[in-house]
């Protein structure tokens, strides 16, 4: 990573770099959800149950993209949908027991590839960096939603 010049007042590459790093650190490690789906399932697990419009809306993704996130997670037995009882033509997505499990397996995991990336952080570092992060990703979320 460049360590002058403007380039390191630059977060969207530190924060690509580190995903990339993190993504590939999941990936190495044998029967873990990808990232995409452990996102999927903490905002299933955080909402309820909630419809697959919701969700996509929840996750910023195109309808066809929820769809095929939604198979991938349905075929492992993750979640399941139904049909909505007050409007035939929505589904409702709910986290199973399975995905249950799974999540907190894969929360463990990640949360020993984040104890090695950012080992390097003080406990309050971490904490302030999440703080910090959690503060963007939420404005984020919400201009996002105004446009």
């Amino acid at each position: 990573m460049p360590t002058s010049g403007a380039a390191e007042t630059r977060l969207v590459p530190m924060l690509d770099y580190l995903a990339r790093m993190g993504r590939r650190a999941a990936e190495g490690l044998p029967d873990t959800l990808r990232p995409r789906h452990v996102i999927a399932l903490e905002v299933i697990a955080e909402q309820g149950p909630l419809g697959q419009g919701g969700l996509g809306e929840a996750l910023r993704l195109d309808p066809s993209n929820v769809v095929g996130l939604l198979n991938e997670l349905e075929d492992q037995e993750l979640v399941t949908r139904r049909r909505d009882p007050a409007d035939r033509r929505r589904h409702i997505v709910e986290i199973s027991t399975k995905g249950a499990r799974e999540l907190a397996t894969a929360s463990a995991r990640f949360g020993r590839i984040e104890d090695e990336m950012f080992s390097i952080l003080s406990p309050h570092e971490r904490d302030t960096l999440h703080r910090l992060l959690s503060r963007a990703v939420a404005e984020a979320s919400r201009q996002d939603r105004d446009t």
